[in-house]
């Protein structure tokens, strides 16, 4: 077998403390364990994925970060006496051992246990004992036992266990109503009978059988766990091709001519608070025609009244004021959209949903019309204006205040970058206090100025907030990637959260933005190697199973895009997908224009056989089909990042809208040329 030192090395640093386990006890002995020979010799070269993989009788080993986290979340130190409940082919005692002064393990598969002795033996992790049994009674000969954890899921914590915990120990068990998806659970017990509960998330473990867990006609499979949202499912991955499950899985599309047949399709979708629709490019324009029917059906159907842009507040609102009928803005600003890359959203696929938004609200009151909100803050420039702008005709004086504290940035308008540079160099942050100052006045007059107007308060007030973000921003991008990358993300789901708020508590959005905003960042390499997050990961910790997160791929064919920041549009070829990667898996599934669901039960053994990270492409307004591998693919786990995947074979580029946009009559703005 080949050194896997180096693997072991990687699956630490990426996928255990990359995901944030952070206990040096807990990431020194997953360092030292080898799981290549507790799974067996057909998977070893798959031992340091972050997956589980299995290990004969049926059963499989958790993945590796649950592992850990549950480690870690139990506390154990040296010296503790641990009990393990479900021990399967014996990693994770082995993992414990190496920390623990003595492991206690039970395990009901009698072929497992055997197996699991003889590596201990093999490995000299003789502070570990094990037995075949039922786990939910405990071991109570052992007890009392500085630390339980229990590798499957019950319906509650067995009383036993309990019993056996001593004082001040810590016992880390899912538990859930339902089999396969349960929260984990960390007991503290405090006194005889009190125990302190914390909630770590949900997470997905087959169920615990025995006497005071699931009786064994309920529920048959056995040990092993992966992370939240991820399936259970057994069948060994050789079984079915993977592009035979994708056929299965896969729903046609109805034709985008056909807008209200492509929306219906995601009618099960309606009960989100939040549905997030992604892209794999800036430049296609399947994507935004998708979007638009899907989400014109929300709105018409299911109520959504909040259409939120992965673009500029200042740009968005004037795309808002066209929808909802509301006259330009009084005081003439920078044309919407004109800045790089303009065709994102100034073009005609663009123009179409806008111009129907515009009809479906013509008729409606102000109040009940769906309007449209960017979230980023890259229009530094707009919003300074926006906010003085507004001052202006509702408080002159607050106006002047605003002027003299904006004074600081306005010379950066044109190139922030530069700020960031400057203040990097030695001035750091010298502009921030006048943005924060400004913002908070803003909030504390909230009352007054909301009175007169409330879309106007709300709009000079997300304009202030972008303007102390973007500042912070610029600043951040000289100081590290992810902290300029974490910084925008939070500051578009604050801008989420503040629209909702302002549309009242019912609100329901519909989010338009790239895969790499609206895939739950945990299970990408911008979460497991970079330490970045991202709208979706945000919106998924917030509103829970109330956030869809829909992913969009594509195989081949044009897309606008340019070769450098600032440079022309291009209409440019796509390459193939990369052998590897989820696209050339789909299109060895043969479905021209489909959608997979991955929330379905039925396509549980389909989202159980993608979880093993692969290669997945992310084209964004630069594209370099040269370098594409480096420049263009990032590793993810795609049932975890997204609930379902929209997939369109072939694509073609957006059509930009030519010309310099100008105010026009109320009929042609903003898209008058």
């Amino acid at each position: 077998m080949p050194d896997m030192t180096h693997a072991r090395e990687i699956m630490v640093r990426r996928h255990i403390a990359g995901r944030g386990v952070r206990d040096p006890w807990v990431l020194g002995a997953m360092g030292e364990v080898p799981r290549e020979l507790f799974v067996g010799e057909h998977q070893a070269e798959r031992a340091y994925e972050d997956a589980p993989l299995p290990i004969g009788a049926g059963q499989t080993i958790s993945q590796p970060y649950i592992v850990g986290l549950m480690i870690e979340a139990a506390q154990i130190r040296p010296g503790d006496r641990v009990l393990e409940v479900g021990a399967g082919s014996g990693y994770a005692a082995a993992v414990m051992a190496r920390i623990a002064g003595e492991v206690f393990a039970i395990e009901r598969h009698v072929e497992l246990a055997q197996l699991a002795s003889l590596r201990f033996a093999e490995l000299f992790y003789d502070n570990i004992t094990l037995r075949t049994g039922d786990g939910t009674l405990g071991w109570p000969e052992a007890a009392p036992f500085d630390a339980i954890i229990a590798a499957a899921g019950g319906p509650s914590v067995p009383k036993a266990l309990k019993r056996q915990l001593a004082i001040g120990g810590r016992l880390v068990m899912p538990v859930g109503e339902q089999s396969r998806r349960q929260r984990l659970i960390k007991l503290t017990r405090t006194a005889a009978d009190v125990f302190e509960e914390e909630d770590l998330g949900e997470v997905v473990f087959v169920p615990l059988i025995g006497d005071q867990g699931w009786a064994p006609d309920e529920h048959s499979l056995g040990a092993g766990a992966i992370a939240a949202e991820a399936p259970s499912f057994r069948t060994h991955p050789a079984e079915t091709p993977l592009p035979e499950l994708i056929r299965r899985a896969a729903e046609r599309l109805p034709a985008l001519d056909d807008p209200s047949a492509f929306g219906r399709l995601f009618e099960r979708f309606g009960d989100a608070r939040v549905v997030l629709l992604g892209e794999a490019t800036h430049g296609t324009s399947e994507f935004y025609r998708a979007r638009g029917a899907i989400t014109r059906w929300l709105i018409e159907e299911r109520g959504f009244e909040i259409v939120a842009l992965e673009a500029d507040w200042p740009d968005a609102a004037s795309l808002d004021r066209f929808a909802r009928h509301r006259p330009p803005a009084p005081v003439e600003m920078e044309p919407p959209f004109s800045r790089f890359p303009s065709w994102m959203w100034r073009n005609a696929e663009m123009k179409v949903f806008t111009e129907w938004l515009r009809d479906h609200n013509r008729f409606r009151a102000p109040e009940a019309r769906a309007g449209i909100y960017g979230l980023d803050l890259y229009g530094l420039g707009g919003s300074i204006r926006a906010v003085i702008a507004y001052l202006d005709r509702v408080d002159p004086e607050a106006a002047a205040v605003a002027r003299e504290r904006y004074a600081c940035l306005t010379p950066w308008t044109e190139a922030p970058q530069d700020y960031g540079r400057e203040g990097d160099a030695g001035g750091q942050g010298r502009c921030e206090a006048g943005a924060v100052k400004m913002l908070l006045d803003l909030l504390d007059r909230r009352m007054a100025y909301a009175a007169a107007d409330g879309d106007d308060f709300l709009d000079a007030s997300e304009n202030a907030r972008l303007v102390r973000d973007a500042e912070a921003y610029y600043r951040a991008m000289y100081r590290g990637a992810a902290e300029s990358w974490n910084l925008r993300d939070r500051h578009m789901f604050e801008a989420l959260e503040a629209v909702m708020k302002a549309r009242g508590p019912d609100a329901k959005a519909v989010v338009w933005a790239h895969n790499a905003h609206i895939g739950d960042a945990r299970f990408t390499e911008m979460g497991t190697a970079r330490g970045e997050l991202n709208l979706g990961q945000l919106c998924r910790e917030r509103f829970g199973k109330e956030a869809a997160l829909i992913g969009f791929g594509a195989g081949g064919g044009t897309v606008a895009a340019a070769s450098d920041w600032d440079g022309p549009m291009e209409v440019k070829r796509i390459n193939p997908p990369l052998d590897g990667s989820y696209e050339r898996l789909m299109e060895l599934g043969e479905r021209p224009h489909c959608l997979i669901d991955l929330r379905n039960e039925d396509n549980e053994e389909l989202r159980y056989r993608l979880l093993r990270p692969r290669l997945e492409r992310f084209i964004g307004v630069i594209y370099r089909p040269e370098t594409e591998r480096w420049s263009h693919y990032s590793e993810c786990s795609l049932p975890q990042q997204f609930d379902a995947y929209v997939w369109f074979s072939k694509t073609s580029a957006v059509t930009p809208l030519s010309g310099r946009q100008r105010a026009g009559p109320d009929e042609t703005y903003p898209f008058g040329l």
